[in-house]
């Protein structure tokens, strides 16, 4: 099967690990989006992989009932080095060798986050996942997703959500809404359209990486996506 991306930044949202429970992370769901990566692994694709932590703690609703900004970000950004590490785990017992990688140093439970290391795991076949945001409060891990990718020099980021692509408005509440098969990025920006935070968005503009918006609830779905097929949203210039 021939590739189309070599080396990808997958962002997993933290709501996505709880499946139908209302928190935490569901091991049956975990063990889904393990057995997804690693059959791009096993086809010779490079992962990095970033997580959320919505399923945990989200900084910005703590902040929006009264905590401190800053502090209610370090949670959220700790919360995702549980989420990494849940991951890891079931990667690992799927017989993908994995690394965590934090941007908040923790060195008895994950490595540093040093790029070129992080690379060097890459090119070793060795599944990436990027914890605790970019290390700093006041960015989402959307932002952090596409720095990481733009570190490592990502092919593509694919974001993977519960619907098949992007929207103009919400499908799940609409029935007349209208997927977008391509768009650009001043067309998110324009719309609206909640893709991914705004900075994000930017940030992967000024360098031209593309975002691939898709279902991961499909099976399948990823490897079609690196072998080139026609699938979900795309965005770039």
């Amino acid at each position: 099967m021939e590739l189309k991306y070599k080396r990808i930044l997958l962002k997993l949202s933290g709501e996505a690990l709880m499946g139908n429970d209302s928190f935490g992370i569901n091991t049956d769901v975990l063990g889904e989006i393990s057995a997804e990566i690693k059959e791009i692994v096993d086809l010779g694709v490079e992962v990095g992989i970033v997580i959320g932590a919505g399923n945990i703690f989200r900084g910005v609703r703590g902040a929006s009932q009264g905590m401190d900004r800053a502090a209610a970000d370090n949670m959220g950004m700790l919360a995702t080095v549980i989420n990494s590490l849940a991951l890891q785990d079931t990667l690992e017992r799927c017989g993908v060798v994995t690394r965590v990688m934090s941007a908040i140093p923790m060195r008895l439970v994950c490595e540093p986050y040093i790029r070129r290391r992080a690379t060097r795991h890459l090119e070793k076949g060795r599944a990436v996942i990027f914890a605790a945001g970019t290390g700093n409060p006041y960015f989402t891990t959307d932002s952090a997703g596409v720095l990481r990718a733009l570190e490592i020099d990502a092919d593509i980021i694919i974001k993977a959500t519960k619907v098949d692509g992007v929207y103009d408005k919400d499908p799940m509440l609409h029935a007349d809404a209208v997927k977008y098969e391509t768009l650009t990025y001043n067309d998110v920006l324009s719309k609206n359209l909640r893709v991914m935070d705004s900075a994000g968005i930017a940030l992967a503009m000024e360098d031209n990486k593309p975002i691939l918006v898709l279902n991961m609830t499909e099976s399948g779905n990823i490897s079609r996506a690196v072998c080139g097929e026609k699938i979900g949203s795309l965005i770039s210039c």
